[in-house]
C-alpha cells in the first residue's frame, strides 16, 4: 500500500474530477439525488483513501459513484408510492405526455446501466474502455448499453 507521502493528495483528485463527478450524478440521477450521491461518493471515496492500487484515479472515483447510484436506485426502488399520484387505467399522461416533458424522469427511467453508459459517454466523454472500467462490464456490452438507452431516449423523446 502506498504510503500517504507518495499518494496524491485526496484533494488533488477532488479538484482535478470533482465537478465531472458532480455533473455525471446530476445527470444520471437528477439535481436533488444527484448532490446526495456526490456527498456520498466523497464521504466514501476519503475513507476509502487512499486506495490499495495505484491505477487510475478516476476511474476508481466513478466506480465508487457508480456504486452509490446504485444504492440510490435501490432505495427509490424500496420507497412507497403514495395512492394519490397512481394513475388510472386508461390514462393518457405516460413519460412523454404533454408539453411538460420531465427530462429527469425519463432519464430515471433508464436501467441503471444504460444511465450510467450514456452519461458517461456523452456527458462526459469518456471512453468505451473506461466506461467498461467503471461498470465492470465489456466495451461491448458499455456500446450496447449506450446504444439502447439513446434509442430508449429518441423513442421517448420524439
Amino acid at each position: 500500500m502506498p504510503t500517504p507521502t507518495t499518494t496524491v493528495p485526496f484533494q488533488a483528485v477532488l479538484d482535478a474530477h470533482g465537478s465531472a463527478l458532480h455533473r455525471h450524478l446530476v445527470g444520471v440521477l437528477g439535481p436533488h439525488d444527484g448532490a446526495d450521491a456526490y456527498q456520498e461518493t466523497l464521504l466514501a471515496a476519503l475513507r476509502a483513501w487512499p486506495p490499495r492500487h495505484d491505477g487510475n484515479l478516476r476511474a476508481w472515483l466513478f466506480t465508487v459513484a457508480h456504486r452509490k447510484v446504485i444504492d440510490h436506485a435501490r432505495a427509490r426502488d424500496r420507497r412507497p408510492v403514495p395512492v394519490g399520484s397512481v394513475p388510472e387505467h386508461g390514462s393518457s399522461g405516460g413519460i412523454g405526455a404533454g408539453p411538460d416533458l420531465d427530462l429527469w424522469a425519463v432519464v430515471r427511467s433508464l436501467p441503471d446501466k444504460q444511465r450510467a453508459a450514456v452519461a458517461l459517454r456523452h456527458g462526459d466523454d469518456w471512453s468505451y474502455a473506461d466506461i467498461a472500467a467503471v461498470l465492470g462490464i465489456s466495451e461491448a456490452a458499455v456500446r450496447q448499453n449506450v446504444t439502447a438507452g439513446l434509442d430508449r431516449l429518441r423513442e421517448v423523446l420524439t
